[in-house]
This record gives C-alpha cells, sequence and structure tokens, in this order.
C-alpha cells in the first residue's frame, strides 16, 4: 500500500511500557509492553526447589495471609476482592510494573459476541460483565467523571461483521443461540449495519450480529483505579506492594514441606492462606522453577504474541461501535466447540501469523486496530510487516483508509504483548496437586480484562472454602494436565 510510510523509528525506547499511574507523563510515539528485564534476571537466578533459600535479612520478612504473584490485572483484581470481601491481608509481587505484560496490550473489551453459551468460560464470562457492570454503575454514583474517566468505560456495543453468505448464516446462528442464552443479540443486514455505521463496507451480502450491552473499558485507568482501591489498605497493614521484585523460588517449611513462602529477589512473604500465582504467560517457566525437577505437573500455557495499532487522536475514521470480524471469533473457542465458526486464515505452534480486523475509539479519541497472533516465544520485537497487515486489512473494511498516509512514527503507539493461551481454550483456576495452598491462575489468553473480576472472585472463594457462584470444575489443574 503505497500510500502507508511505515519508517524506522530511531532509537525506540527497550524500557516498559509505564501505566500513568506509576510514572507520568507516558512515552508518546512508539512505546513496548515488555517483560524483558524479569527474565533476564531469572535466568540468573538459580531454579526453586524444596530446600529453602539463603536466610534474607529479618527486616525483609513479611507476614500475609495471602501472597500473589503477578500485577497484572489478574493479580490486582485478586487483591481487589480479597481486601474489599474479606478481612485478609495480602502481598502482591510483581517482576516488573503493572500494564507491561498482556494487560496493557489489549483492547479493553467486555464483549459476549464472541462466546458461546454452555461453553466452559460462558458462566465465568457472565458473571464478570456483571461484575465490570456493578463497578461502573458504582464509580458512576461517586460522580467526579464517573466510569467514563476513571475506568474508560464506554457502552458502545459490539459488532461481529461477515462478508459472505456463510459468515452471515453463522452470524444468524449465533445470534439466535446467544438470544436465547437471555443476550440482547440482534441480527443485522448490510443496510441495516450501513445505518449504524456508514464508513464500514461489507459488500450487498455482509452484515452483522449487534450487541448493544457490550463494553469496553482501558486498562491503564483500570489498573490505575485498582491500584488506588488496593493502596488504600496498606495503613491498615493489609496490603503490600511490591514492584521489580521479582519472584524467586518458594520456600517450604522444613519440617512438613509445605510451601510457606515466596522468596523474591529482595524479600520473603510469608502467606499463611494462599500463595496465588497469576503470571500469565510467565506462569509455565516459574512453575518449572518453583516445583522439583522430576515433578510431573507440566502447564501447558504459551505466550502467544500480538500487535495493536493506536492512532492517537485520529479524526479520519468516526466509528459509532467497537468491531470485529467474524475471523477473530475462531482463535478464541475452543477446538471442540459445537457453535460453527468462520475463520479468515489459521495459524500453527510454530509461527504462523493470523491477523483479524478489530476496530474501537476510546475515550481519548485514539483509534485501536488490531489483531495478529502467533508464536514467537517471548520476541517483543515489532514487526512492521505485521502492522501493514493490520492496517491494510482494516481498509478492506473501511476504504477511507487506504487514502489515508501513515507514518507509525508520529502519533502512534505500538502494542506489543504475549498472551497467555492455553491449547484448549479456558483458563486454569485452582490449587496445584499436593499443594492445596498453592493456587495458579493464568491461561484468560485475551480475555483478561473481560474475565478479570469472575475471576477475582472465584480465587477468593477457593481461598475462603466457599461454594462459587460460578463452578471451579472447568478450570481445575487435577486431571487436566500430565507430564
Amino acid at each position: 500500500m503505497d500510500a502507508v510510510a511505515f519508517a524506522a523509528s530511531p532509537n525506540p525506547s527497550h524500557g516498559p511500557f509505564y501505566s500513568s499511574a506509576l510514572l507520568s507523563p507516558r512515552p508518546r510515539a512508539v512505546c513496548f509492553s515488555v517483560r524483558d528485564p524479569w527474565r533476564r534476571r531469572l535466568r540468573s537466578l538459580p531454579a526453586l526447589r524444596s530446600q529453602p533459600p539463603e536466610p534474607a535479612p529479618a527486616s525483609s520478612a513479611s507476614h500475609h495471609d495471602v501472597v500473589v504473584v503477578g500485577a497484572g490485572i489478574i493479580g490486582l483484581s485478586i487483591a481487589r476482592h480479597l481486601l474489599l470481601h474479606t478481612p485478609l491481608s495480602v502481598a502482591v509481587a510483581e517482576a516488573a510494573v503493572p500494564c507491561t505484560g498482556a494487560t496493557g496490550a489489549g483492547q479493553g473489551y467486555l464483549w459476549m459476541s464472541h462466546r458461546t453459551p454452555g461453553s466452559d468460560t460462558w458462566e465465568l464470562a457472565v458473571r464478570s460483565k456483571q461484575l465490570w457492570e456493578e463497578l461502573a454503575a458504582e464509580v458512576d454514583s461517586l460522580g467526579g467523571g464517573g466510569a467514563r474517566e476513571r475506568l474508560g468505560w464506554m457502552k458502545t456495543g459490539s459488532l461481529l461483521v461477515g462478508r459472505t453468505s456463510e459468515e452471515m448464516a453463522t452470524l444468524e446462528k449465533r445470534t439466535k443461540v446467544l438470544s436465547q442464552a437471555g443476550i440482547h443479540a440482534e441480527y443485522l443486514s448490510s443496510a441495516s449495519l450501513h445505518a449504524l455505521e456508514p464508513e464500514l463496507y461489507v459488500g450487498q451480502d455482509g452484515g452483522a450480529m449487534f450487541l448493544p450491552e457490550d463494553c469496553q473499558i482501558d486498562a491503564f485507568q483500570a489498573v490505575s483505579m485498582i491500584e488506588k482501591t488496593n493502596g488504600s489498605y496498606s495503613s491498615e497493614g493489609r496490603y503490600l506492594e511490591l514492584y521489580n521484585d521479582p519472584a524467586v523460588s518458594l520456600v517450604r517449611s522444613e519440617t512438613t514441606g509445605t510451601v510457606e513462602a515466596v522468596q523474591t529477589s529482595k524479600h520473603i512473604l510469608y502467606g499463611r492462606k494462599a500463595i496465588v500465582i497469576a503470571s500469565g504467560a510467565w506462569t509455565r517457566t516459574l512453575l518449572h522453577s518453583f516445583l522439583e525437577p522430576n515433578t510431573t505437573l507440566d502447564i501447558p500455557v504459551m505466550p502467544r504474541k500480538g500487535h495493536l495499532l493506536v492512532l492517537e487522536k485520529f479524526d479520519k475514521l468516526k466509528l459509532n461501535h467497537g468491531l470485529m470480524e467474524l475471523g477473530y471469533v475462531g482463535h478464541q473457542v475452543a477446538k471442540s466447540n459445537s457453535t460453527p465458526i468462520s475463520s479468515e486464515s489459521s495459524e500453527d505452534k510454530h509461527g504462523a501469523l493470523s491477523i483479524s480486523m478489530t476496530a474501537t475509539i476510546n475515550t481519548k479519541g485514539n483509534l485501536i486496530l488490531g489483531s495478529s497472533r502467533e508464536f514467537k516465544g517471548f520476541s517483543r520485537e515489532v514487526d512492521k510487516s505485521i502492522l501493514k497487515c493490520i492496517w491494510d486489512r482494516a481498509a478492506e473494511f473501511f476504504p477511507t483508509l487506504k487514502n489515508v498516509h501513515l507514518d507509525i512514527n508520529e502519533n502512534t503507539e505500538i502494542r506489543i504483548g504475549h498472551r497467555p493461551y492455553m491449547p484448549d481454550g479456558k483458563p486454569v483456576i485452582g490449587s496445584v496437586p499436593d499443594l492445596p495452598n498453592v493456587l495458579l491462575v493464568t491461561g484468560h489468553e485475551g480475555s483478561g480484562l473481560a474475565l478479570a473480576l469472575g475471576t477475582a472472585e472465584m480465587v477468593t472463594d477457593m481461598i475462603l472454602g466457599n461454594p462459587g457462584k460460578v463452578d471451579f470444575s472447568p478450570f481445575s489443574i487435577k486431571g487436566r494436565f500430565s507430564g
């Protein structure tokens, strides 16, 4: 596409992409979401085994009810739920800072359009969306800009778009299934869709499924608000956060062998009731170093790299809703699902690339375009050919973009993150066999934000021994994995 300039970025920053809540102002131009500093430190540290680490100074040890490893949206939400709904104390240890992983590299969709009633994750998605809506209503009741300002909350509705008669048949079927499950869903012809989104082109055979109740949030604003909520409990001695302090090992009791603490690079954090490992795509690496060398447990969570292109204050395209092409659904639904799906492209675990159009405009007027999926390990390098594919794919749906000259070095932000992918398409939420006080929480892939509050509620119920509002069993480790 000759009208698009993908010039090299001079001396791109290799530091982490900081949340505005932690360092202001946020860097402009090209920004990266990385965890490299942690991985370099982790490789140089001894693997964790049952033997206790070298004693740390007494001043570095602290005692808590629950210790959470990982300060992405999942880990911070778990801490928040525990603080708000129990008398327990919580410590959070994070190798970098919040929003340097998958959390800070997403689009913020709280959508039901790409979910399937009756699937293992359906009830969790429904419950989590309900909790987000309750939180937004609570924030709105406080005034001062409300949920829009503090969460980046927008009730845009979602459009799942198709362009062929086959895709439209799938959308019609999905509309009926979602409607039967109690979701407000509408099937739109090409003409009806054009009335909602005049700049979107799908052809005469195309159309969409419209979910007017779907919403979106801004990850940085949401994390900032959750951090402030958690931090308000520090003065009571119930909350401690340790950033840039990677977990190194689990500390076991010399007498019973049970896990009693997490050793970080600077501290020993004792957890009386539970140790929660919520480290996203890095959980597998951590688990291997934490457990005995002859363990048969292997959680096959893998990093699935993605690029997003953010165009700041973009006024050359008007969008009224969040949009996603139907092909995206194929990457969100487990292969065993019986609901028909359509996919524009496929991928494997050897690096093959897939691109699906997603588009939204956030509360700041920034156009966010995606998305790519590929297995490239923990590489965080910007691939300009992928950015061009994202732009070209978007231009197929929005012809206006074909006439726009784009320089990625001017008023743009490139988000790169590693989604924690699970081969069976559902998260891992549960205790480690033979280590009942150690809980793993990972594998949400691109749904971390959407499922965060429901996951936090579930983990809290597990720690307290309460029956859950959502069935725990589909997410259990027991019997699901082997060596």
